[in-house]
């Protein structure tokens, strides 16, 4: 059942995504070679702690960490190790938090120090993707014509988009319904109505669109371990507009030129 949000709900929501974004702000100061995951977990947990919520995706069906950490070709669900990050590698953190009983959730993935051309592209065009679908995302359109915009502007540019992960509802619960999938066609799927909050999250890769998970029983990442990308916002539609509800305006404020 998709449940439609009164404006209520929606600030609530939104004052979650701000504490994610703010969140994930934070970590931009500590994204360089030589941290471990393990590390940025830490500090993300503390964060959310100290602001009066509590991490979103610790202990979520079993999951160990307060952040999903994605590191070169890992997609999604990755586990906070003592793994140190290296010069030229990407890694995604994705990040959760529940505040006043209402999910936030929102993804950046980051360049480590200096980071190959041809991997910033695939970044960059995973982030405008997002905006492409973003777009999409108002009344009286499907969940396909979303999906469909992503797709084609990743596949045009020659990267692939993975099939076994989507984007989804959010409120009260981490994973509501619709599910949202990066790839698709218009006119095809739930339709979409003023007071549905949904999270789109395209999943790009350089190369295969196939995927494997890890004996872990989480992670999941590319199955020819070429890099993979992934961004994240959650959105609130309305009438006549589509408000992002999250934001990377935290995470700019530190990188300054170095935001992709």
């Amino acid at each position: 059942m998709i449940f439609l949000k009164t404006d209520e709900e929606i600030s609530l929501i939104r004052n979650a995504n701000q504490l994610v974004g703010q969140t994930l702000g934070e970590l931009s100061k500590w994204v360089q070679p030589g941290i471990s995951t393990q590390r940025l977990d830490q500090i993300a947990e503390e964060f959310i702690r100290d602001h009066g919520a509590i991490p979103g995706f610790k202990g979520y069906g079993g999951f160990p960490g307060t952040l999903c950490i994605e590191v070169n070709d890992v997609v999604v669900h990755g586990f906070p190790s003592d793994y140190v990050l290296k010069d030229g590698d990407i890694v995604g953190l994705d990040c959760g938090a529940v505040l006043d009983g209402y999910n936030g959730d929102s993804c950046y993935t980051f360049p480590v120090g200096e980071v190959d051309e041809s991997v910033l592209r695939l970044l960059k065009t995973t982030k405008e993707s997002l905006y492409i679908g973003i777009d999409q995302a108002k009344a009286g359109n499907r969940i396909g014509h979303i999906g469909f915009a992503v797709q084609d502007y990743c596949e045009r540019r020659g990267y692939t988009v993975v099939r076994e992960l989507t984007g989804h509802g959010i409120g009260r619960k981490l994973h509501e319904e619709p599910e949202g999938p990066n790839y698709g066609k218009k006119g095809v799927g739930p339709l979409l109505r003023a007071g549905m909050v949904i999270c789109i999250e395209p999943m790009i890769n350089m190369g295969s669109k196939n995927v494997t998970c890890d004996r872990n029983g989480w992670t999941i990442r590319t199955r020819d371990h070429k890099w993979s990308a992934h961004y994240e916002h959650c959105i609130a539609i309305r009438e006549d507009s589509t408000e992002i509800l999250s934001t990377y305006d935290y995470i700019q404020e530190v990188l300054g030129d170095r935001f992709i």
